[in-house]
């Protein structure tokens, strides 16, 4: 965030989302702040997250329904996230069998510099257990 002043309402935004473990939407965490009696603007949130996406020091994630969520992740290096869909928790993972392929399916398309997202998505074991006992429920949000 090297281009933006660091205000009271950003550096709350950034510390919020520091201490909020699994990905959240720009309205999650301006509904977060809102708790705390932080008084901080939704387009103030937008605009430090997009901040913090573009300088890496966030993880962003598309959503199933197009909204983009965020994580301030512990590991600076490319890495993978599995995620419940269900209940938000989410494991930091290393993928060297999709680098390997992300780079085996450029290369016979005569492409270089290859760049990829991969997240995978699935029930976490508590949720699994949870959605054994009421099957009814499998992979809806909680």
């Amino acid at each position: 965030m090297s281009v933006q002043r660091m205000t009271r309402q950003r550096l709350a935004v950034s510390e919020t989302l520091a201490e909020i473990p699994e990905f959240v939407s720009a309205q999650q965490l301006h509904d977060e702040l809102t708790a705390r009696g932080d008084a901080v603007g939704l387009a103030t949130v937008y605009r430090t997250l997009q901040a913090l996406a573009s300088a890496g020091e966030v993880d962003v994630l598309r959503l199933s329904d197009g909204e983009l969520a965020y994580r301030r992740c512990a590991r600076r290096e490319h890495h993978h996230h599995l995620v419940c869909r269900a209940c938000g928790t989410t494991v930091e993972i290393d993928g060297l069998t999709v680098e390997a392929w992300a780079s085996l399916v450029g290369d016979s398309h005569g492409f270089t510099r290859i760049e990829h997202t991969v997240e995978l998505f699935g029930l976490c074991p508590e949720c699994s257990a949870e959605d054994a006992a009421d099957p009814e429920t499998v992979g809806e949000a909680r």
